[in-house]
């Protein structure tokens, strides 16, 4: 009983933060920034669409979905140490805060 309230608060919180990240507008820094052939704006549309995915079906998320959100994580750990832009940089670790919490309790994809 008590995984499924820790699950249930999990979900709440991972809502709470989404609906506050969807208040940020993406900063126009980011708009054709790409680091390392990687392009912020694909990520955080790979992470909203995963993140969408998990709160809709109750904190799960299918394996396909798993890999590319654990995926784009890492890209996010790689790229926020080289975005020079403060407002741009903070929300990146936003988009990573809430990337981290909904990949919490998915199986591992080494």
């Amino acid at each position: 009983m008590a995984q499924m309230s820790e699950s249930t608060e999990q979900v709440q919180n991972a809502d709470r933060l989404w609906r506050g990240f969807r208040q940020e507008p993406f900063p126009d820094s980011l708009r054709r920034a790409t680091f390392g052939g990687t392009h912020v704006w694909l990520l955080e549309l790979d992470i909203a669409g995963c993140v969408l995915r998990w709160l809709d079906n109750g904190g799960t998320l299918d394996s396909m979905n798993s890999i590319l959100l654990q995926s784009s994580i890492k890209d996010l750990d790689r790229v926020i140490p080289e975005i020079d832009d403060p407002a741009a940089a903070k929300y990146c670790q936003q988009l990573h805060q809430l990337a981290v919490l909904v990949s919490r309790n998915l199986p591992s994809t080494k």
